[in-house]
C-alpha cells in the first residue's frame, strides 16, 4: 500500500506544480493524512520538486537552450526575442530567490500548516476570478517589459507560504500585466525552472542526512518518477486548455479544497 501512496504523491506533485492550485498545500495535506512513515517529510518533498523541474527542463528544453543561447550572446551586444525574455525571467526571478534566502526557513516553519493552506486557497482563487474579469488578456511574451517582468516575480515571491500555488500568482500576475492566458501560463513554467531549482538545491542536503532506509529510498525512486511523468503530462495539456479555456475552474477548485480542508480539520477521520 506505501507504494500506491507514494505513486499518488508523485502525481499529485507532478500536477499540481504546473496547475495553479498550490503543490505544496497538497503536499501538506497528503502528510496530514497519508502516513509514508518518512523520518524526513520534508526532504521527500524536495526530492518531487526536483522531479518537477526536471519535468519542465525536459518540456521545454529546446526553449531553455535558445535562451541559453541568446543571453550569452547578449553579452555581446546581440539582442532578440530570447535574449530579452532571458534578461526577464532573471529579472522575475530576483524577489522570490531573496524573499526564499531571507525568510524561507521561517515561511515553512510558521505557515507549513493546513489552515494557512486552506485561506490561500480561497484568496488566490478569488484573485482568479476577478483578473479572468477585468485584464484585457491581449499581450504575447514579446510585448512584457522590465515593470510588468518585475510585478510577476514579486507575486511570485509571496508563493513562498504553502496554498499560494507559485504557478496560480505568477499567471495572475500575467493576466494583470495584460499577458494573454497562454502566455502568462508559458512565461509562469519558464519562470519556474530557476525558482524551483535554487529553492531545491538549497535543500538538497536534507536529503542526504535524512538516513532513508532501503525501504524509504525505494518509495522515493517510485514518487520521482511518477510526479516526472505526471508533470510532463500536466505542462502539455494545461497549455493547451490555458489557450482555449477560462481559468476559472481552478479557482472553483481551490475553493472546493479548501472547503473540504476545513471540514477535515474539524472532524478529523478516525
Amino acid at each position: 500500500m506505501d507504494y500506491i501512496y507514494a505513486i499518488i504523491f508523485g502525481i499529485v506533485q507532478g500536477v499540481t506544480e504546473f496547475l495553479p492550485i498550490s503543490s505544496s498545500g497538497h503536499l501538506v495535506i497528503l502528510h496530514k493524512f497519508i502516513d509514508l512513515s518518512l523520518k524526513n517529510e520534508l526532504a521527500f518533498d524536495v526530492a518531487l520538486h526536483l522531479a518537477a523541474v526536471l519535468a519542465v527542463v525536459w518540456f521545454f528544453r529546446e526553449d531553455i537552450l535558445r535562451l541559453l543561447k541568446s543571453w550569452l550572446k547578449s553579452f555581446a551586444g546581440y539582442r532578440d526575442e530570447f535574449s530579452k525574455l532571458s534578461w526577464l525571467i532573471i529579472l522575475a526571478t530576483v524577489p522570490a530567490a531573496l524573499a526564499g534566502w531571507l525568510f524561507g526557513d521561517i515561511i515553512e516553519s510558521v505557515f507549513r500548516s493546513p489552515i494557512v493552506v486552506a485561506v490561500m486557497l480561497i484568496v488566490v482563487g478569488a484573485l482568479f476570478i476577478v483578473l479572468e474579469k477585468v485584464s484585457r488578456k491581449t499581450d504575447e511574451l514579446k510585448n512584457l517589459n522590465w515593470n510588468k517582468s518585475l510585478i510577476i516575480g514579486l507575486a511570485q515571491a509571496i508563493a513562498l507560504i504553502p496554498g499560494t500555488s507559485r504557478s496560480g500568482i505568477t499567471i495572475i500576475a500575467g493576466l494583470f500585466a495584460g499577458l494573454k492566458r497562454e502566455a502568462a501560463v508559458r512565461f509562469s513554467m519558464l519562470l519556474s525552472i530557476p525558482v524551483i531549482l535554487g529553492a531545491s538545491i538549497t535543500k538538497v542536503p536534507q536529503i542526504f542526512k535524512a538516513d532513508f532506509g532501503d525501504k524509504e529510498l525505494a518509495l522515493l525512486a517510485v514518487a520521482f518518477f511518477a510526479a516526472f511523468i505526471s508533470g510532463l503530462v500536466a505542462i502539455k495539456y494545461f497549455l493547451k486548455f490555458a489557450k482555449e479555456h477560462s481559468l476559472n475552474v481552478f479557482a472553483f477548485y481551490r475553493f472546493a479544497l479548501a472547503v473540504l480542508i476545513i471540514i477535515l480539520l474539524l472532524f478529523p477521520p478516525l
